[in-house]
């Protein structure tokens, strides 16, 4: 298992709306008190209604994710839904957080957004601050990342908590290889291999939530 290489941005690495149209028909009409008016009765035989059936309604395209590539950054990236379990400060709950905050990253690797990613993190964090310095870097000007994918094979915890209040959840974290691209197409350094790293995540749960204190590499 290698070290995660810190000059790489790793560092460590809708429904369609659809619109429902109800055609409401309101029927007129007369009932008991003063005989009709003759001037106004009409001399066409009454007939069956003939109603037309209701349209139905156009869906609207859901937009379509398109990965990175030289022609230009990614496009309709989903962004990161928090489960309803990592809200909790119990086993489940911290390992569901841990990948949570890695699709996090994931989408800030996709999009040079970091918001998500920097809420939920410390800023004594210094291994995340070297990754957040990094991915400002690589998407300053018309500059962007292609590839980069996280993923988490392993990401477990034995829960229990250390005396400065952090949890530690032991990760296995892979990432693929990544192009840097600027304006044009063209790259501007060379790609980065493929990573598969042994981590450690430090994080505490306060006001209610989760947060990393620390991402520290396996030795």
């Amino acid at each position: 298992m290698t070290s995660i290489n810190v000059s790489t941005p790793w560092g460590i690495r809708l429904a369609a709306a659809g619109a429902v149209v109800a055609a409401a028909l309101i029927l007129a009409g007369c009932a008991g008190g003063a005989p009709a008016d003759p001037g106004a009765v009409s001399s066409t035989p009454t007939g069956s209604a003939t109603t037309s059936p209701p349209s139905t309604p156009t869906p609207t395209p859901t937009a379509v994710y398109k990965p990175a590539d030289a022609s230009g950054p990614a496009q309709n990236v989903p962004v990161p839904v928090l489960p309803e379990v990592a809200k909790t400060e119990t086993k489940e709950g911290l390992e569901a957080f841990a990948k949570y905050w890695f699709e996090q990253l994931n989408y800030a690797y996709q999009t040079g957004d970091m918001t998500g990613f920097q809420a939920m993190t410390s800023p004594n964090c210094e291994y995340c601050s070297k990754i957040s310095t990094s991915l400002t870097t690589n998407y300053s000007g018309e500059r962007w990342l292609a590839g980069g994918e996280i993923t988490l094979p392993v990401a477990t915890t034995s829960f229990e908590r250390a005396a400065d209040g952090n949890y530690q959840v032991i990760l296995q974290v892979q990432q693929t290889p990544i192009s840097y691209y600027q304006a044009g197409g063209s790259e501007f350094r060379a790609a980065s291999g493929a990573s598969n790293t042994g981590n450690v995540l430090l994080a505490t749960f306060e006001d209610s939530a989760w947060r990393v204190n620390g991402l520290h590499p396996l030795r």
